[in-house]
């Protein structure tokens, strides 16, 4: 087992897999769509999308009324974006979920990866609050609360970190397993539970087995996965949104051409785009990008591509070919 390492919110060579699940409604009967746990109807398809490209490596097409912490389906995904990660990127990776993920199974066999020689799989999930979490929280001096962190390393205002590993009983679970709550002032209208109403804090727990690290980093690491909504809100914009048919295989090849839009711009951005574009929202690209009235001409044997000088965004469009342009060709 390599040694252990300090985690920084500059990942770096890690990979970063984040997985997470969303509602997709239907307004017609179409095969396997049935009610979800929010009281609408459709299909509540989960998938694994990369942090470090923003790719949506793998996804499954799942009913309305499937389990938000169904370990095999977790398993199946995330061994399919496993395996779309070339081999010699596969050495270092950090799996992110959030409560939904906190299940024996997939946090055991998370830790069985690890077994494969010359690879570390470190994992950031979700726990629920439990009773017993509740009860170690009580415990916590108050001396012992840590400020937690933003992502660029400045002071949370109003939050603070603390570990509760050696509160617990945490046999049956992982070994090497920690558990770390973070207490926060809830914005105004925020809705709380009992024990929070006790003294004013809002609490969230995650479990993860880096080994050695400031907790307040683990923290923030661990929120970073909230980056999987603008994720899911891009494909949604991209066709995830609807499904088409009332058949559910054709449904299936739906979610794969999307996962195919996500990655086919995931890399336009990075090898193309820049400035304002590069963080433009998919409509916004489709608008400025992809839809330019241009023309292919050919003469004298060579083909050119026509576009309108008065398009208010030619100038970017140009820079973007001159950059795909340069990109090196394989031998």
């Amino acid at each position: 087992m390599p040694p252990p390492r300090v985690a920084d919110t500059d990942l770096g060579e890690v990979v970063v897999l984040n997985v997470d699940a969303t509602i997709v409604v239907t307004h017609s009967e179409k095969e396997s769509a049935a009610p979800t746990f929010k009281g609408s109807f459709g299909f509540y398809p989960i998938g694994v999308w990369c942090d470090n490209t923003t790719e949506l490596l793998a996804a499954r097409l799942r009913p309305g009324n499937a389990g938000a912490n169904t370990a095999a389906d977790h398993l199946k995904v995330l061994s399919a974006a496993i395996t779309q990660i070339p081999r010699a990127h596969r050495k270092h990776l950090l799996i992110r979920a959030d409560g939904a993920g906190a299940s024996h199974d997939l946090l055991d066999w998370l830790t069985t990866l690890n077994q494969v020689r010359g690879r570390w799989v470190d994992y950031s999930i979700g726990f629920a609050l439990t009773e017993k979490l509740r009860a170690a929280i009580m415990l916590v001096p108050e001396s012992v609360w840590t400020p937690a962190l933003n992502a660029d390393g400045a002071v949370r205002a109003g939050g603070d970190v603390a570990e509760l590993t050696g509160l617990l009983d945490l046999s049956g679970w992982p070994t090497g397993m920690g558990v770390i709550v973070r207490r926060e002032r809830p914005h105004p209208g925020a809705q709380l539970s009992l024990f929070e109403h006790t003294d004013g804090w809002r609490y969230q727990a995650f479990v993860t087995n880096t080994p050695t690290a400031q907790l307040a980093l683990l923290e923030a690491r661990h929120r970073a996965h909230a980056r999987v909504e603008d994720r899911i809100r891009h494909a949604k914009d991209s066709g995830l949104g609807r499904f088409p048919s009332r058949d559910y295989r054709i449904n299936q090849a739906w979610l794969t051409a999307v996962a195919i839009a996500a990655d086919l711009t995931a890399w336009l951005r990075l090898l193309a785009l820049s400035g304002a574009l590069a963080k433009a929202e998919p409509k916004t690209l489709r608008y400025r990008v992809l839809h330019v009235p241009a023309r292919l001409a050919c003469t004298a044997r060579r083909r050119h591509l026509r576009m309108p000088a008065t398009w208010p965004w030619v100038t970017d469009l140009v820079a973007v070919f001159a950059r795909i342009a340069a990109i090196p060709q394989p031998a």
